[in-house]
């Protein structure tokens, strides 16, 4: 296919599921640049990796790239939050109209402040209550105001084989004997990076009969941070009542997090792209991939 992809943050645990599923899917010029080889914050940097990238063919560009050090943004963090969070995509998004390019950026559900009553809506408010929520907000807007072909694409709760995160986290933990206690307030859709990064690919195929804007992307279900935890322990041959629940209130962070996390997803089926399998299923998939075995 005459298509090339270009895949920032490309050394991140989404990145490199990113560059993986674009390969199973037959798509043959991939670049997968870590923030080493491609500063996104760099304009210049920028235009030139998609000069070379989209040389004689269609270019898509992922970002994938992020500050998601959500705890130390509001410490010390915010200028470089900013400067990938916000700047980065506003200078992808430029390059990316200026090329004929189309981007997609990933988002969070930091967007929202947690506090609906429902899954969050595409349309719905948004209220970031953190420094990175509010970096990833206006990285959106930037994105959409660019004139630039662009889908921002919302998702939530990742976690994938590459990296940190709290199903890795869990996994390890399952592994001692010792009770854990996890928050049990906070609801949301636990998100296997293989599976997003399946469903990214598929937009970029299908760019053309999507309209641009915003959607949402994460597995189906819904549940907490303790459910999630259980779940990691059964699937590691633990016993699930060593997690034990407990409060936000108990576990207090510099970072609220969203009480709400959960998306809404409809939009994205409606759109005819490939709805993402229960949670329950992925973390089964990613367990039996040998995804968290590390």
């Amino acid at each position: 296919m005459n298509l090339s992809l270009l895949v920032t943050g490309g050394g991140g645990q989404l990145g490199r599921d990113v560059a993986a599923a674009a390969v199973r899917a037959g798509i043959t010029r991939v670049r997968a640049a870590g923030s080493a080889e491609l500063d996104i914050t760099d304009p210049a940097a920028v235009s030139s990796a998609m000069s070379l990238a989209g040389r004689g063919s269609r270019l898509v560009v992922i970002n994938a790239a992020a500050y998601t050090a959500v705890d130390a943004a509001e410490r010390e963090g915010a200028a470089r939050a900013h400067a990938v969070n916000a700047q980065g995509p506003a200078n992808l998004a430029l390059a990316c109209a200026a090329h004929h390019a189309h981007l997609v950026q990933v988002s969070t559900d930091y967007v929202f402040a947690g506090d609906s009553a429902g899954p969050n809506q595409v349309d719905g408010r948004t209220a970031p209550r953190t420094v990175y929520g509010r970096t990833k907000l206006a990285g959106e807007r930037a994105v959409l105001s660019s004139g630039a072909f662009a889908h921002v694409v919302r998702t939530a709760w990742l976690y994938g084989a590459h990296g940190g995160n709290f199903v890795r986290t869990m996994a390890r933990m399952a592994r001692g004997g010792d009770p854990v206690r996890v928050v049990d307030d906070q609801h949301g859709n636990p998100t296997w990076t293989a599976d997003l990064a399946d469903g990214l690919i598929a937009l970029a195929l299908a760019a053309d009969r999507v309209p641009t804007g915003v959607l949402h992307c994460a597995n189906a279900g819904i549940t907490t941070w303790f459910g999630l935890a259980r779940a990691v322990f059964a699937e590691a041959g633990a016993d699930p009542d060593r997690v034990r629940p407990c409060s936000t209130a108990d576990y207090p962070r510099p970072a609220p997090r969203p009480a709400n996390s959960v998306l809404d997803t409809a939009g994205w089926v409606a759109a005819g792209l490939p709805e993402l399998r229960h949670w329950r299923a992925a973390l089964h998939a990613a367990v039996a991939a040998g995804a968290l075995a590390s």
